[in-house]
């Protein structure tokens, strides 16, 4: 008797390249290892990330839906500029987004999602500590997208989401200041009290001064970098 045909490995396998080469593109991005404005090398990427040109350019259209790629005729994939005034308007928005969800959190979250926010936050305070800037970046966002998850808002996620990913470079950006950086935790600190109180209205504009700060360092930041289309992470 035959034994049964094993599932084709194809797809499978298609699938999981294609996911990690976004995730991978994505933190090259977002880290400032591809800077703004540049060109994106796909055949040096190709041999770096172990990927044929299918997969890669399956992710660049992914990057490229989250603003952070061009695709331009003629010339391939292009590091999306980052834009002050642009970004400006954006952390205006961000603003109001993020001081709704701290108060909503307050009332929607639930004991295990403050559990995990915490977890969070301990993680943010270590890599501080470490000197980790790139992991506390990624933990960065990954609290305020907690907290954002938590109001139980899904209108409020999905408009969150779609401006996220613009400001993420930007918001990595200003953490490379050493002054920033710290400030930037004392507010994480004040903000989790807050929360720990589960005070809706102390959140609120806490959350609220925290991103008006992060966008002065921000702009600061990028209108003191004068390079072609942005500015890369200065490390």
């Amino acid at each position: 008797m035959d034994s049964p045909a094993k599932p084709a490995a194809g797809p499978l396998r298609r699938e999981t390249l294609h996911h990690s080469a976004v995730a991978e593109l994505r933190a090259m991005i977002l880290e400032g290892e591809l800077p703004p404005g540049r060109r994106v090398p796909e055949m040096e990427l190709c041999e770096q990330l172990g990927v044929s040109r299918t997969p890669l350019r399956e992710a660049l259209r992914v990057l490229a839906a989250e603003g952070l790629v061009e695709l331009r005729p003629h010339r391939g994939a292009v590091v999306t500029p980052i834009d002050p005034t642009e970004i400006a308007a954006i952390f205006e928005v961000m603003e109001a987004l993020e001081s709704l969800a701290g108060r909503l959190a307050c009332t929607n979250g639930s004991v295990e999602a403050f559990a995990e926010l915490d977890r969070l936050h301990g993680e943010l305070v270590a890599q501080f500590q470490a000197g980790e800037r790139a992991a506390y970046s990624a933990t960065n966002r990954r609290i305020h997208g907690w907290i954002v998850a938590m109001a139980g808002n899904p209108v409020l996620e999905a408009t969150y989401k779609g401006f996220a990913a613009q400001l993420n470079r930007a918001r990595s950006l200003a953490n490379y200041d050493a002054d920033r950086w710290q400030h930037s935790l004392a507010e994480h600190e004040a903000v989790m009290d807050a929360l720990r109180r589960r005070d809706a209205a102390a959140t609120a504009a806490l959350l609220a001064d925290h991103s008006r700060r992060t966008a002065d360092a921000v702009l600061r930041t990028l209108r003191q970098g004068g390079n072609e289309g942005g500015l890369s992470a200065n490390r």
